[in-house]
């Protein structure tokens, strides 16, 4: 799956806000759907690391080799990030023994020309969603709801971007030391919505557990409020898989 926050989670549909924004989408109101969260497993991180050595916090001509070099490479992470998601779902897809579709495949981190046309201007997304790729997810925690959302894709004053999710509200290596007296690990396998987590890794559960977490109404409120959205629809956590001990 890959580290920290990445998960598979089996969805299903919970309410439908707009049904012609849904319906764009193609899938049945009563489907399960799947939603993947993972990303280039480390190689967007060794291309990042690779390039700070060589230019530190230096920019780049656009124009140049340097550039150019950087930017295939950072294309070829991109494009192994969807194939690593699209390998995911396929597994998951067989272990259930069921067919799939895929229908959205938003990127989190990348550097795009800027969508206002601009020659040599980029975007730097890191941790945002876009607002310029149609309809996108924004999960809340592995306890909470997740949101689809169309974006309004004209906010520049926005960076024509989205929160790509809830967000943390508690540091990792603060989570269990919170935690550990009121829930046992056993305890954090089931959540609030009646969905079951797996993740044998007792570390992780405490680490991703839903109140490590901001509050996911209340951030899509703000986007909403903002004028920076609008819902197309709630999705709630049947089964979310994080991973299995290493035997």
């Amino acid at each position: 799956m890959g580290g920290g926050n990445h998960f598979a989670e089996l969805q299903q549909v919970d309410a439908i806000e707009d049904p012609e924004a849904w319906a764009s989408l193609g899938i049945p109101a009563g489907a399960l759907v799947l939603l993947v969260h993972s990303g280039s497993r480390g190689l967007g991180e060794a291309i990042l690391r690779a390039h700070v050595d060589r230019f530190a916090a230096a920019g780049l001509g656009s124009a140049g080799e340097d550039a150019r070099e950087y930017l295939h490479a950072h294309d070829e992470a991109v494009a192994w990030a969807q194939a690593n998601r699209a390998l995911i779902a396929r597994r998951f897809a067989d272990a259930l023994g069921t067919a799939i579709a895929p229908v959205l495949d938003v990127c989190h981190n990348a550097v795009v020309p800027c969508p206002d046309g601009a020659p040599q201007r980029w975007l730097h997304r890191k941790g945002a969603a876009p607002s310029t790729a149609g309809i996108v997810v924004i999960p809340g925690s592995r306890g909470t709801l997740s949101y689809v959302v169309k974006p309004d894709p004209s906010r520049a004053e926005a960076g024509w971007s989205l929160a790509h999710g809830a967000g943390r509200k508690w540091r990792r290596g603060d989570v269990k030391e919170r935690l550990q007296d009121r829930y046992r690990p056993d305890d954090l396998v089931r959540t609030p919505l009646g969905g079951r987590v797996i993740c044998e890794d007792r570390e992780l559960l405490y680490e991703e557990a839903p109140e490590a977490y901001k509050k996911i109404d209340a951030v899509v409120g703000d986007l909403v409020a903002a004028g920076l959205c609008t819902v197309v629809a709630t999705l709630r956590p049947v089964l979310t898989y994080k991973t299995r001990s290493r035997r």
